[in-house]
C-alpha cells in the first residue's frame, strides 16, 4: 500500500502542474524543481539550482547579494527592470548620461579612473587638468551635476587672461586660444612659448625678457631690423668707429647672434685677407680710422719693408713695387718667388742665390750669356780643354743645366758616332785636337789595318778606306767586299753566289789574292774539260784561262 502511495502522490503533482498556470508567467520555462520542492512552495534553499548569470543580467558585484524581492517586485520575473536609472537614482540629472556603467562598476560607486574615463571625452585632462577637483570646473548645487563644461581655454580662464601684465595679453592682443603659447601639458603658466619663428630668438635674442624688446607693450608693431634696438650699441662703437666709417647699420652683415657682438666678421671679398694679412686688428690698416677709400696698393701699408730689404736691395735693383710679383700674404715674406721665364732657373740654376748671379745688386742688365758666369769653368776644364780645343763659350751647345756639366752631348753630325765609335771617350780619337782631327779610317786604325793576316791587308794591298768592307760593328765583323762583283768576280751574284765560305776557298795564296783557282771548286776533270772544249782556240785547262772565257762564271 504504501509504495503504491508513493506511485500516485508524484502522479498527481505532474498532473496538477500541467493543469495550473505558473504564477511567473506563460513565458517562464524554468522547471518548479529548480527552485521548489514537494515540502511547499516557498524557495527551498536545499534544492535551489537557478543560474542568474544565464540571464541577461547576469548578479556580479554587489547585485550578488541583493534580495530578489527588490528587483524582482511581482511574480513576473520578465517585467524587472536591468537599466540603472530604472533601479538607481540619478544623482547627476543625465549631465553623464543614462548608462552608469560608464564611470560605476557594479563593486561600488566610487570612481577612481575619472582620469580615463575623462581621456574618452571630448575635453582630455592633461597637464594640471588632469589634478583639478571636477567641481573646478563642473560647478552645480548638488556638485554631482556634470552640466557640460566650455573647452575652450578663455571659458575657464578668463580672469588669467585679464590679469596678465608680464606681458600685458589684453594691450597686446594676444589671442584667446591659450595653447598658442601654453602647453596644454604643462601644470602651470610659466615656461610659456611663443613661435618665434619669423624672428628666431636664439643666442644673444634667446635671453632677454619680451619687454626688453617689446618696450611699448605692443607686440604688434615691433620693428625687427637690428638698428631699432641696437641704436646705441652702434653709435658707441669706437673699435671701429662705426658712424664715423660710415658702416652700414645691417648688424648681420658683421655680426651673429652670438652676446657680446664677437666673433665679427667682414666680407673683405674686394680685398681677401689671408695668411699674414689675417691676424692684423684693422686699425692696423685702417690708421686713420678710414674705411671706405683705403688703398688696395701694396706699397701703401708695405714701404718700409721695400726700402729696408737688402737682400736683394729692391730700391737699388729697381723692384716693382708690386709686392704680389714675388711675394703672397704669407708671413715673413717667404717663400718669395720671380718669374723668371726670360732666363728659366732649372737644375742647376735652381739653387744659387740671387746675389750669385746677380753680383753688386745688379738686376737689370745682367747677361743671361752662359760665358758671363762660367768663364771660369770654361777656362780650368781639362777633360777635354775647351780654351785649347776652341770649343764654343755657348754651353748650351753641349750640357743642359743639370749640376756637374753632365751628361754631355755634342753634335756629332759630321762624322755619326756608330756602335763601335760610341763608346770611347773624346780624347781617345782627338788626342787633344779637335779642330783638325781626321775623319779618314786609317787615321785612327792605321794599327789595326797593318796587324790584320786575315787576310793580309798590307800584303794584299787592301784599300785603306775601311767602309768598303767594314761598318763601325765592334770587332769588325761582319766583313763583306761588295765591290768584287763589279771590280773581279761576281761572288755576291750569279750562279757563285752562296758557293764559298771565305776567301780563301778561291785565293789559295792568303799572300797573294791576285792568284786565284777555279779548277778547284768544280768537279771538272781535266779529260771531261778537254772533250767538252775540243776545238776551241785558246783552250788551256788552267784558271787563267776560264777567268778569260768566262769573266762572269756564265757557261757562254
Amino acid at each position: 500500500m504504501r509504495i503504491l502511495s508513493l506511485l500516485i502522490i508524484p502522479a498527481l503533482l505532474i498532473v496538477l502542474n500541467q493543469k495550473t498556470q505558473s504564477p511567473h508567467g506563460a513565458d517562464f520555462k524554468v522547471s518548479c524543481k529548480t527552485c521548489h520542492s514537494s515540502k511547499g512552495w516557498q524557495l527551498d534553499k536545499e534544492v535551489y539550482s537557478f543560474d542568474h548569470n544565464t540571464t541577461r543580467f547576469p548578479l556580479v558585484g554587489r547585485h550578488a547579494d541583493v534580495n530578489c524581492r527588490q528587483c524582482h517586485q511581482t511574480l513576473i520575473f520578465k517585467g524587472a527592470k536591468n537599466k540603472c536609472n530604472e533601479c538607481h537614482t540619478d544623482v547627476h540629472k543625465t549631465t553623464t548620461g543614462p548608462d552608469c556603467s560608464r564611470c560605476h562598476t557594479p563593486n561600488s560607486w566610487l570612481v577612481n579612473n575619472i582620469s580615463e574615463i575623462h581621456q574618452m571625452s571630448h575635453f582630455p585632462l592633461l597637464g594640471a587638468h588632469k589634478t583639478a577637483d571636477c567641481i573646478q570646473c563642473h560647478k552645480s548645487e548638488s556638485q554631482t551635476s556634470f552640466d557640460v563644461a566650455g573647452v575652450n581655454c578663455i571659458d575657464c580662464h578668463r580672469q588669467n587672461y585679464m590679469a596678465t601684465t608680464n606681458p600685458n595679453h589684453i594691450q597686446a592682443g594676444f589671442s584667446e586660444d591659450c595653447s598658442t603659447c601654453h602647453p596644454s601639458t604643462s601644470m602651470q603658466w610659466s615656461g610659456a612659448g611663443f613661435n618665434h619663428s619669423f624672428f628666431a630668438l636664439v643666442q644673444g635674442h634667446a635671453t632677454p625678457k619680451c619687454s626688453d624688446c617689446h618696450t611699448t607693450g605692443r607686440y604688434s608693431d615691433a620693428k625687427t631690423d637690428c638698428y631699432s634696438c641696437h641704436q646705441k650699441d652702434y653709435t658707441s662703437t669706437t673699435d671701429p668707429n662705426h658712424s664715423a666709417s660710415s658702416f652700414p647699420t645691417t648688424c648681420g652683415n658683421c655680426h651673429t647672434l652670438n652676446p657680446g657682438w664677437k666673433p665679427a666678421s667682414f666680407d673683405h671679398g674686394s680685398f681677401p685677407l689671408t695668411l699674414g694679412h689675417s691676424g692684423p686688428k684693422c686699425i692696423d690698416c685702417h690708421t686713420s680710422g678710414t674705411y671706405s677709400s683705403l688703398s688696395t696698393d701694396c706699397y701703401t701699408c708695405h714701404q718700409k719693408d721695400y726700402a729696408g730689404t737688402n737682400n736683394p736691395n729692391h730700391s737699388a735693383s729697381g723692384f716693382s713695387t708690386v709686392c704680389t710679383q714675388c711675394h703672397t700674404t704669407n708671413p715673413g715674406w717667404t717663400p718669395a718667388k720671380f718669374d723668371h721665364s726670360k732666363f728659366p732657373l732649372t737644375l742647376g740654376h735652381s739653387g744659387p742665390k740671387c746675389s750669385d748671379c746677380h753680383i753688386n745688386n745688379n738686376y737689370a742688365s745682367t747677361s743671361t750669356d752662359c760665358y758671363s758666369c762660367h768663364q771660369k769653368d770654361f777656362q780650368s776644364t781639362t777633360n777635354p780643354n775647351h780654351s785649347t780645343s776652341g770649343f764654343s763659350t755657348v754651353c748650351t751647345q753641349c750640357h743642359t743645366t743639370n749640376p756637374g756639366w753632365k751628361p754631355t752631348t755634342f753634335n756629332h753630325s759630321s762624322f755619326a758616332l756608330t756602335l763601335g765609335h760610341s763608346t770611347p771617350t773624346c780624347n781617345d780619337c782627338h788626342k787633344g785636337n779637335y779642330t783638325s782631327t781626321s775623319s779618314d779610317c786609317i787615321t785612327c786604325h792605321q794599327t789595326d789595318y797593318n796587324k790584320t793576316v786575315n787576310p793580309n791587308h798590307q800584303t794584299l794591298g787592301f784599300s785603306s778606306v775601311c767602309t768598303q768592307c767594314h761598318t763601325t760593328n765592334p770587332g769588325w765583323k761582319p766583313a763583306s767586299y761588295l765591290q768584287h762583283d763589279s771590280q773581279s768576280f761576281p761572288i755576291y751574284s750569279g750562279k757563285h753566289r752562296n758557293q764559298w765560305n771565305s776567301c780563301t776557298d778561291c785565293h789559295s795564296n792568303p799572300s797573294s789574292y791576285a792568284q786565284f783557282t777555279c779548277i778547284s771548286c768544280h768537279e771538272h776533270n781535266k779529260t771531261d774539260m778537254d772533250n767538252k772544249h775540243r776545238g776551241r782556240t785558246g783552250y788551256s785547262y788552267d784558271s787563267p784561262s776560264c777567268f778569260h772565257c768566262h769573266p762572269r762564271g756564265t757557261s757562254d
